[in-house]
């Protein structure tokens, strides 16, 4: 994949390239009601394959001049218009098998399809971004899809992200590992693929660990990336980097760890002092189970949580376990992550935790089965996980801002979704429970600029809240997100149902309302096109919710409280 897929061409509106040329309707073969080949040129760099959203996927194998199949994605050909391009790299004698699927009779004949008149050859990509919604100071995806993170890590002084990836359009398919890096947590720079799909499936969530000691056998300070094998069966695969992350080799035994159950996934790595040993949780269905190894390679299972504890409205996934501070008591507790889909309190897909005790083979929760504890309050805050070996101690976690109810469907094209700003985890105590701590991480501090007269669409908003506060965000056509604090109820709401386009799904248009655990004195609300995301400065409470509007809000109202706006550099 790293080696085919360069750069997203963009929309299909922009204008033509002069170094553009047809491929032509002579390189096309018809072979059937469902079936074609088109034969590329030589001579050229790149083919522009036309997608169109809402056709069906086809099967698209590529086939090089000694007959081997290389790669195998599925991608929404277009069959009436063209929404976008992706590019392919060409090599010599280069075919494409292509198999359609769908009802022919609603779509008619393969001959007559777009995707045959724009596929088009280029020597040039085009990367430049045209997407009004696309994020500023967050982490997205060149192009294509993106869902949850994956692997993250730091070391030698650059964070590295990896993410659920879709290089062949902008919804879920061909899951892949992209890969991304930073030195400050919000500028990235995109790198190759890391790790592609092969004969054990496709490549789902996971999670790597910088082995200091060596355990594995790759070196000291090699990188070793475990993530699920999606095939017939989900089963746990290892891959190793022996130059910091930049490139990955697979184990050669894989899978290392099967079971029978179909959902299966999504391994999260770290190594447990005490006990000398790596510990991985793993997601299995309605449980959250817990394995041991001294080498990486052979794995014990210790134990199980969660059957009944917490939400179970949906499969469980993407967990992480760590030790984190109480603040004010000089004590540490464990909690464990649970990312659930669906089962959130306002529907599809959210982050829930447990807090408590994990002695090395065991996690033990402190509060009653019943009791469920949610990260974030709002719509769009899923699969969270933090990096591992982060400086200082530091627990940083990233989210996928989106929701399962409609993130294929959210109004972007040449991307969809995007990672939520670093949060540093910490734990509070409130009414005899304890509760995970929510901060935006120190790097966002880094970002703030001067101080600004009216919003802009990529900024933040300071407000000193004076008692029961209201706060609306509003541009010129009047569509407006409306922020509720009740001092009394100690209760924070966002209401986003006149906030731009909303009619893409009928989950969109809501109210959230998250409890504060205490008087609100300040919130940071840091919003960036087609983001918000609210926090109690104390870190009690936080709310991240999508917004579309069509074009940026540029006032801000409010009533008992007074708002600052900063620019973000």
């Amino acid at each position: 994949m790293k080696q085919f897929l360069i750069a997203l061409f963009g929309l299909i509106a922009m204008n033509a390239s002069a170094q553009e040329t047809p491929v032509g309707t002579n390189a096309l073969s018809v072979l059937g009601d469902q079936h074609a080949m088109v034969r590329l040129e030589s001579g050229h760099k790149y083919v522009l394959l036309p997608v169109e959203e809402k056709a069906e996927n086809a099967n698209v194998r590529v086939v090089c001049n000694n007959n081997q199949s290389v790669l195998k994605p599925n991608v929404r050909l277009a069959v009436d218009n063209v929404d976008y391009f992706v590019p392919l790299e060409i090599r010599d004698g280069q075919l494409l098998d292509i198999v359609f699927h769908g009802d022919r009779r609603n779509a008619g004949s393969v001959k007559d399809f777009a995707c045959w008149r724009e596929m088009k050859y280029t020597d040039q990509i085009d990367t430049q971004n045209r997407e009004r919604l696309r994020p500023v100071y967050h982490h997205t995806p060149q192009w294509g899809w993106m869902n949850d993170p994956n692997g993250m890590f730091y070391k030698d002084g650059v964070w590295h992200l990896f993410y659920q990836y879709n290089p062949y359009g902008s919804m879920w398919e061909n899951m892949t590992w992209g890969h991304s890096v930073s030195k400050d947590l919000a500028h990235w720079e995109p790198q190759p693929t890391a790790i592609e799909p092969d004969a054990l499936g496709a490549i789902f969530s996971g999670s790597c660990v910088v082995d200091k000691n060596n355990t594995s056998g790759y070196g000291r300070e090699s990188v070793v990336a475990f993530y699920t094998s999606a095939g017939e069966a989900q089963t746990q695969s290892m891959a190793y980097s022996t130059d910091g992350g930049r490139t990955f080799k697979k184990y050669e035994r894989n899978p290392v760890i099967t079971a029978k159950m179909p959902d299966f996934r999504d391994p999260h790595l770290f190594w447990h002092e005490e006990t000398s040993r790596w510990i991985m949780i793993l997601a299995a269905g309605q449980e959250m189970q817990i394995y041991s190894s001294a080498n990486l390679k052979d794995w014990t299972m210790e134990s199980s949580f969660g059957r009944e504890y917490g939400s179970h409205g949906g499969v469980w996934e993407c967990p992480d376990l760590m030790r984190l501070p109480v603040r004010g008591t000089g004590q540490q507790k464990w909690m464990l992550v649970c990312n659930i889909n669906p089962g959130f309190v306002y529907g599809g897909s959210g982050t829930q935790y447990f807090v408590g005790q994990f002695d090395g083979h065991k996690f033990t929760c402190e509060s009653k089965p019943e009791v469920t504890k949610w990260m974030d309050y709002g719509k769009d805050h899923y699969a969270t996980v933090t990096f591992d070996n982060a400086p200082e101690g530091r627990h940083v976690a990233l989210a996928w801002m989106s929701n399962w109810q409609y993130a294929n469907q959210v109004p972007t094209k040449q991307f969809r979704s995007a990672n939520s700003i670093p949060r540093d985890l910490d734990l509070f105590v409130d009414g005899g429970e304890t509760y995970c701590g929510v901060t935006p991480s120190k790097e966002m501090d880094a970002l703030r600029g001067g101080k600004l007269k009216k919003l802009s669409d990529a900024c933040e908003v300071v407000v000193d809240v004076k008692g029961t506060m209201e706060l609306t965000l509003q541009n010129q056509k009047g569509e407006r997100v409306v922020m509720n604090y009740d001092a009394q109820k100690q209760t924070f709401s966002m209401d986003r149902t006149k906030s731009g386009e909303v009619n893409f799904s009928e989950a969109f248009p809501c109210v959230t309302t998250a409890p504060t655990h205490g008087a609100l004195k300040q919130l940071r609300i840091f919003i960036d096109r087609c983001s918000i995301e609210v926090f109690d400065a104390e870190g009690k409470m936080a709310m991240t919710n999508l917004v579309f509007p069509t074009e940026a809000y540029t006032a801000v109202k409010v009533k008992g409280g007074k708002a600052t706006i900063y620019a973000i550099k």
